[in-house]
């Protein structure tokens, strides 16, 4: 090799390990659904906003379309040396799990998920409590001391989802029916919105007049179901009380945003848990349901939170607690 192709040769090898080891900056894979689900992956979409308009930094960012391209998807982003690299969903575990094992230098984080490992940070949530509240909340809204339940993938995380709607539901009223159905067990289940409208509308038909969808963007039917019908909605994820005002009750909102901002600001290796005491879980409430949600419905919502957050009342976790077994 001439020393002007050694030189040339050089000058490659550098360009590329700049291209690939030199990014240090944010990435995030959204999952099934995409970022504007108006659920749960926008909300991780609005944390990295709210983090590139603080900083001015860019991040890189991917929407799979099929369950099969996490794990490419992670790899562009690891051998680009982005970091850290932000999976959003359960979904993601075993993907994260394996490039983080191979990129050892660089950081991971996954939503919804343990992956334990030195270079990834965790973040959970206990949806069974601020889904407790939701479900208070319906058997206060509730009429015929009906109320639904749809699910997307029929997982366990879902149904922890379902576990403390059910908890609460019964909390307020100990003779309360709740009907619950799962809309899939493939990753579609996330997005058939034709499907969920037609769950709540069978659950509507069983005498529900409050419905609580913890389906991604098959909720989206769900809420039109019961504007369709006149009946009374429940979101996930985001605040999604203005999709239908009027009809939506109100939504479960867990802080994903504020999870995954945390995440790109400070990586944190190990497992966050939020809950209600930390923020992470609750309900909304703004001009879109206020007429919805009386003085009176809030102040037991409020002291039921309280004695949530105090340990008095104690609600159980699908997952931990063997406890609602379906």
């Amino acid at each position: 090799m001439t020393m002007k192709s050694l030189f040339r040769f050089s000058v490659l090898v550098g360009a590329c390990l700049a291209s690939t080891a030199l990014w240090a900056e944010p990435a995030v894979v959204f999952d099934m659904g995409g970022k504007f689900d108006k659920s749960f992956n926008e909300a991780a979409y609005n944390g990295m906003e709210k983090w590139k308009k603080e900083t001015g930094k860019k991040y890189l960012e991917f929407e799979i379309s099929n369950e099969s391209q996490r794990e490419q998807a992670l790899r562009r982003m690891a051998e680009k040396g982005a970091s850290p690299i932000i999976g959003i969903g359960f979904g993601q575990a075993s993907a994260v799990e394996k490039l983080a094992k191979e990129f050892p230098k660089l950081k991971f984080a996954i939503i919804d998920m343990v992956v334990d490992l030195p270079n990834v940070e965790s973040v959970v949530f206990k949806e069974q409590e601020g889904s407790f509240l939701v479900g208070a909340l319906a058997s206060m809204a509730s009429k015929s001391g009906k109320v639904g339940f749809v699910g997307g993938m029929d997982i366990p995380l879902i149904r922890k989802f379902q576990c403390g709607y059910e908890q609460g539901a019964k909390f307020v009223n100990p003779k309360a029916e709740v009907f619950a159905n799962m809309t899939g067990t493939t990753g579609a289940a996330w997005n058939d919105p034709a499907r969920g409208g037609e769950l709540a509308k069978a659950q509507f038909a069983k005498g529900a007049d409050v419905v609580f969808a913890a389906a991604g963007g098959t909720g989206m039917g769900v809420y039109q179901a019961a504007k369709d019908s006149k009946k009374l909605a429940i979101g996930v994820d985001s605040n999604q009380n203005h999709l239908q005002p009027g009809t939506m009750l109100t939504s479960m909102v867990k802080g994903v945003d504020v999870a995954v901002y945390n995440t790109a600001k400070a990586h944190k290796p190990g497992v966050t848990v939020l809950g209600l005491k930390e923020g992470g879980v609750g309900y909304a409430l703004d001009t879109h349901n206020a007429a919805l949600v009386t003085a009176d419905m809030k102040k037991k919502l409020e002291a039921a939170k309280a004695d949530i957050i105090s340990g008095k009342i104690k609600v159980a976790d699908y997952m931990a607690d063997n406890a609602c077994k379906y």
